[in-house]
């Protein structure tokens, strides 16, 4: 495959050559290029660790490279910061939102750019200009409207305005959609094809390859740093050539599963109320060796569910037994100890800790096991941590490397690796994959099948029909806090799922 190369008689708007940047005891970046086009839509993909983060922190001036050049309108540039991007029109949208939630829309999008008449902030005109604005990326609230009062897909649409009001010309966006409902992330698709016609680029960040295939003119693929190829929109941009191209290979069989004889109950939940939804009673059972899936629209009740099992929101009533002890968890203190591990939806501000190493990240719910007279055994921390990276894979120099420096995937490893640690009854995922790579989530597919294999009873939520539908024996599709239905393996399919998740169907 060749470097990216816009038309011929075109120069390119951005460009990088060579571009490499070390990290302590990682080459995160070797020899990259790429070249953006006026007006383009460049999708980036590759697998967790394959340098994406890093390329899109060094376009937007967040991190300096080592070596290789930047050039933009066909000048080189050097960025020492993020204000300096800006300057040139360069603006980066994160997965995880900068905004302000205690002020509204408005101050949002000029934040440190008010406009002022007289030494104080003109309110009239910055009213005028982000409503103006804001038609422009269909942002249909008014100016004034709080942000925290918004939907993640119309916190989106702010940012994109923000940017725009600060004249950007490219517009670099990470995992865009990663927590949007389809109807949000159609509504930002549309978004983007309109700033594509006006003349904007857009460096477009995501694993969900359906998407980039949708909305992107070419797709550039990294793998270990290093430029693995390029495709063009068409039938050369299959799924098939973009996945072999991340991992170097054929996920011949991406979903593993193989459904295990049931066995006992091990899970059973009996007339649940959880806090969110309190006027709705849910009753299931999971059984030993079981994969049970969770769907839903966004808002249905799922994480709340898990959160309730876990103790971090007490039931407002109805019964919990775990291997047919009943319990009653206040706490997570209490559901750890009655054999129960939840995985959390946000791996980064609930599940690890960032600035730890993953000997200490791993041994955190075992540190009343992992003392010895109140004195903390190094040595069997030590030997806890290596059977994490060794049985779960993890990729890592060694297990004093702080978590921030993982890929998301192997971040998430150390997640389910810290529980495991522990030897649960019972595994609780919430969005398993969000955020990975497609060979990551091959690899979580495999450890959830290890797990069922084990006798381990492991109920998870996803937003990815595909993934409830490849990696569940039976799945529980909620409507507004309830139980909408239960389908078996064989009813399995997407119309099914969204029958019974729009509420469309009776209970199954």
């Amino acid at each position: 495959m060749t470097a990216s190369s816009p038309e011929p008689d075109a120069t390119p708007l951005l460009e990088v050559r060579g571009l490499t940047k070390r990290f302590p005891g990682v080459l995160a970046l070797s020899g990259v290029h790429l070249a953006l086009g006026r007006g383009e839509v460049l999708g980036i993909v590759g697998e967790n660790g394959a340098g994406k983060s890093t390329l899109m922190k060094i376009l937007a001036g967040v991190e300096a490279p080592d070596a290789g050049e930047m050039l933009f309108d066909g000048r080189p540039v050097a960025l020492g910061s993020v204000r300096e991007a800006l300057s040139l029109g360069i603006a980066l949208i994160h997965q995880e939102l900068n905004l302000a939630d205690n002020l509204d829309v408005a101050a949002n999008i000029y934040l440190g750019r008010e406009p002022r008449r007289g030494g104080f902030i003109d309110e009239g005109r910055m009213e005028r200009e982000a409503r103006a604005i804001m038609a422009r990326v269909g942002l249909a609230c008014s100016p004034r409207a709080l942000v925290a009062g918004l939907s993640l897909g119309q916190r989106h649409l702010v940012e994109i305005a923000k940017a725009l009001s600060a004249n950007a010309r490219v517009l670099i966006m990470d995992e865009p959609t990663s927590c949007l409902c389809p109807h949000e992330a159609e509504a930002l698709f549309q978004v983007v094809r309109e700033l594509r016609a006006g003349g904007i680029s857009v460096v477009y960040i995501s694993h969900r390859l359906g998407e980039v295939r949708a909305l992107c003119d070419r797709v550039l693929v990294l793998r270990d740093g290093e430029n693995a190829g390029e495709l063009s929109r068409g039938e050369e941009m299959s799924h098939e050539r973009i996945v072999r191209l991340m991992v170097g290979r054929d996920l011949s069989q991406f979903y593993p599963h193989v459904p295990n004889p049931p066995g006992e109950p091990v899970l059973e939940v009996s007339g649940l109320r959880t806090p969110r939804h309190p006027e709705r009673a849910l009753s299931f059972t999971v059984r030993g060796g079981e994969i049970v899936g969770v769907a839903g629209l966004l808002g249905a009740g799922r994480t709340s569910l898990l959160r309730t099992l876990f103790g971090v929101t007490p039931a407002a009533g109805g019964a919990i037994r775990v291997a047919g002890r009943a319990i009653t968890p206040r706490a997570p203190r209490d559901a750890i100890a009655a054999g129960i591990g939840l995985v959390p939806e946000d791996r980064q501000q609930q599940g690890i800790i960032l600035e730890m190493a993953i000997r200490a990240n791993v041994s955190l719910p075992s540190l009343g096991a992992a003392q010895r007279y109140g004195v903390l055994d190094r040595a069997g921390e030590r030997r806890m941590s290596a059977r994490t990276i060794r049985e779960l894979g993890v990729r890592t120099p060694s297990d004093v490397q702080p978590v921030q420096h993982l890929s998301g995937g192997n971040q998430q490893k150390v997640v389910i690796g810290k529980w495991l640690s522990m030897s649960p009854r019972v595994l609780l995922l919430d969005e398993p994959t969000r955020g990975i790579d497609v060979g990551a989530k091959h690899e979580i597919y495999q450890l959830m099948e290890r797990l069922a294999a084990s006798g381990m009873a492991t109920l998870f939520v996803s937003s990815d029909m595909e993934e409830v539908i490849g990696m569940s024996d039976r799945a529980l599709v909620m409507h507004e806090g309830r139980i909408a239905g239960e389908l078996g393996r064989a009813e399995l399919s997407e119309e099914a799922i969204m029958r019974l998740a729009t509420g469309s169907d009776a209970a199954a």
